[in-house]
């Protein structure tokens, strides 16, 4: 039986040198004894996924919300593919998949109910009332440095600094960009925003972007919101069509629709591949230090050419998908319901749980913004159409 100075000796062994090595860690904020047969990245996969912010990702939605039907992505197939695509990307570049992983997984906790337009909400709640407004990565951070309790001796899931380096500075196409506001344990966060990201931490990243596009692919064609002739668009798109058009195989149909997203992920996961490892040649890293300290931050990315084409394909989408009428009823319907438990909550907050709203506490104005925010940020889709049903129904309908 393997001890985890065996695996982390393995880890030496077998990683490239510019690899986080979990031996090597920056350790947690709560300093805990090691565990005999686990390392500290392994721990922290087993965290998240023991948290009850991941299960409730398994009824959170992101473009095609809840009542829109059970074949569409959820938050937590979402995570699951991310997390697939990194450990391959990962395993390729000779990097630690246990890291990887851990980021992987916990890099979605900090969603809303309704994808995307519940977070345009309560961001638009938030900045009404004068406060900085929504962003998940940072909500990630507080639900597992904070809201998670399942440990007697501090708050949160105590992960390692490495972790939450990667849940910080995560980065996709539907993030706010610029710093978000510290406003508790500054020295801690800021000692967090100084560190570098890591390769492991940047391969989470791309592989949830590569995700996002892809299975919106999917999910769009599969909805009928947007069509293959909408998609003869893109360069992209056709190059993945040639390469698995053949005899037998007919156009039109879900097994065709099945191959063209498969040869989609495998030209960019190939893509990625290539640009990244001449990046990593070029700049000849033999540490991590080396990554730190290089000028250039985002050394795990795309081609030119690819990231050129990975663009058009997601212009089509912003047009034909994201914009279509029945996406944007969607949007509209689950901005409203949200939008009307904000207001009963705030209208009288002694409707929340005890352990939500303290009776005993006077609030401001704006903290009161954020305590019904978080409230309504850790719901799931079901959870937010029965909180509303039991305020609303049978008076009202949305």
């Amino acid at each position: 039986m393997r001890s985890r100075a065996d695996i982390e000796k393995f880890e030496n062994d077998v990683l490239a040198p510019y690899a986080m090595r979990s031996g090597e860690s920056w350790g947690r904020q709560y300093k805990e004894a090691e565990h005999s047969s686990r390392t500290c990245f392994q721990r922290d996969r087993d965290r998240v996924v023991h948290s009850e912010a991941f299960r409730k990702l398994e009824y959170k939605t992101q473009v095609f919300v809840i009542f829109e039907g059970d074949y569409y992505r959820t938050r937590l197939t979402h995570t699951i593919e991310v997390a697939q695509l990194a450990r391959t990307i990962g395993r390729n570049l000779a990097l630690n998949e246990d890291l990887i992983e851990a980021v992987a997984l916990a890099h979605d906790l900090g969603h809303s109910p309704f994808g995307h337009a519940g977070e345009t909400l309560l961001d638009e709640r938030l900045k009404s009332a004068g406060l900085e407004g929504f962003n998940h990565n940072q909500r990630s951070f507080e639900i597992v440095s904070k809201f998670e309790k399942r440990y007697p001796d501090f708050d949160g899931l105590n992960l390692t600094v490495e972790v939450l380096v990667g849940i910080l500075k995560h980065e996709t196409l539907f993030d706010r960009k610029g710093e978000m506001k510290v406003v508790e344990e500054a020295a801690f966060r800021d000692k967090l925003r100084k560190r570098a990201c890591s390769l492991e931490a940047q391969v989470v990243d791309k592989s949830d972007s590569l995700a996002y596009l892809n299975h919106d692919v999917d999910d769009g064609l599969t909805s009928g919101c947007i069509t293959a002739e909408d998609l003869n668009a893109s360069m992209l798109w056709r190059r993945a069509m040639e390469k698995v058009r053949r005899p037998g195989v007919e156009t039109g149909t879900d097994m065709f629709k099945y191959q063209v997203v498969k040869e989609l992920i495998d030209m960019q996961v190939r893509d990625l591949l290539t640009a990244t490892n001449e990046r990593v040649e070029k700049f000849r890293f033999s540490s991590f230090d080396d990554v730190a300290r290089c000028e250039e931050k985002r050394i795990v990315a795309f081609s030119d050419q690819m990231s050129a084409e990975r663009e058009h394909l997601q212009s089509i989408l912003n047009e034909k998908l994201y914009q279509h009428w029945r996406v944007e009823r969607m949007t509209s319907k689950a901005k409203r319901i949200l939008n009307e438990l904000f207001n009963v909550y705030m209208d009288n907050p002694k409707q929340l749980p005890y352990e939500i709203f303290d009776r005993t506490k006077k609030y401001t104005d704006k903290q009161l913004h954020v305590i019904v925010c978080n409230y309504i940020a850790a719901m799931t889709d079901r959870a937010a159409l029965d909180e509303y049903q039991r305020l609303f129904e049978p008076y009202k309908k949305v």
